[in-house]
């Protein structure tokens, strides 16, 4: 069933843009640490930084990525950044990318942090302004086409997760498909598409998000968001309660496999929230927060400390 649900959307993909597009995303290029070292930088050399930061908002808001049907407010709010920290040729960089992802809240003016992540170290590219960029899942194009086109659908996947149970599976399975696209053609370590080198591989992030054992990550992000925040101004007490089920959700899959990335980034993304939430709460409800984030993400109960004497 899965996989007739990815082949129709790749078909309805390549039928063309027949739907408004899905992604309201705003683009920076930061090339200040080109100017600072011995990277050949000139001033001339804005036009092509200015050209790139085009080329990605035209790939990313003007392309259809999905069959569905979407308002301009129901547009995905993201923002993506890439910071340049090398040029090795005119063509040819390395740095890191940024990406983050926000989610209006139902009948408030709140938005929520979705996902936020900064890949740094795996980065590296080629660009010409002179070569529009393209995309096709089974295609290698290169790999700056590839990563955005892998978070795109990361975040697809995210944001479809939390307004239903699994409602992100199909644009994972997609991540994945660019994932093993560019693994093919970028076999040596240390380019983030596949499991060699540490475990804050693109490869791994998808496969967390592809592999059954995981199944509860997803069920966190529909009861924190859709049955959690969304439930706020109708029923607080069982919001809180939804969203501590959600918390208990990504404790089983730290069970299943402690420290994992897609875990890490949860609570990180959240851990703020939590305590904004929690802090009205009755004590015993501040308890089990503090006591799964200790088990699930001891770096981030600092941000606790006033939960953890309840």
């Amino acid at each position: 069933m899965l996989k007739r649900s990815v082949s129709i959307l790749l078909a309805l993909m390549v039928l063309g843009n027949i739907y408004a597009q899905e992604f309201r995303c705003a683009v920076s290029i930061n090339y200040q640490k080109l100017m600072t070292t011995t990277q050949g930088y000139e001033s001339s050399d804005k036009k092509v930084f200015d050209n790139m930061k085009q080329a990605l908002e035209d790939f990313i808001n003007s392309r259809q990525w999905t069959n569905l049907e979407m308002e301009q407010n129901e547009r995905l709010d993201c923002s993506l950044s890439i910071i340049l920290n090398e040029r090795s040729s005119a063509t040819d960089f390395k740095g890191q990318v940024s990406i983050q992802l926000r989610r209006p809240v139902y009948n408030s003016n709140y938005t929520t942090g979705l996902f936020n992540y900064i890949e740094s170290g795996n980065l590296s590219f080629s660009y010409n302004d002179s070569q529009p960029l393209d995309y096709d899942p089974n295609t290698f194009f290169g790999d700056l086409s590839s990563v955005v086109s892998y978070y795109l659908y990361i975040m697809l996947g995210v944001y479809f997760d939390s307004y239903g149970p699994s409602g992100g599976e199909p644009f994972f399975e997609m991540a994945n498909t660019i994932c093993q696209t560019a693994a093919q053609q970028r076999q040596e370590a240390g380019q983030g598409w596949n499991s060699k080198g540490n475990t804050k591989m693109r490869y791994w992030f998808v496969e967390n998000h592809t592999n059954s054992a995981y199944a509860s990550l997803h069920n966190a992000y529909y009861l924190y968001h859709r049955m959690g925040l969304d439930m706020m101004t109708k029923d607080q007490p069982q919001a809180r309660r939804n969203i501590i089920a959600a918390l208990e959700a990504l404790q089983q899959v730290h069970k299943a496999k402690p420290n994992l990335l897609s875990v890490q980034q949860f609570v990180d993304v959240k851990i703020t929230e939590l305590v904004s939430i929690f802090t009205p709460a009755p004590a015993d409800e501040q308890k089990q927060v503090y006591d799964i984030i200790k088990e699930i993400s001891p770096i981030n109960t600092s941000k606790l400390k006033d939960f953890a004497t309840k």
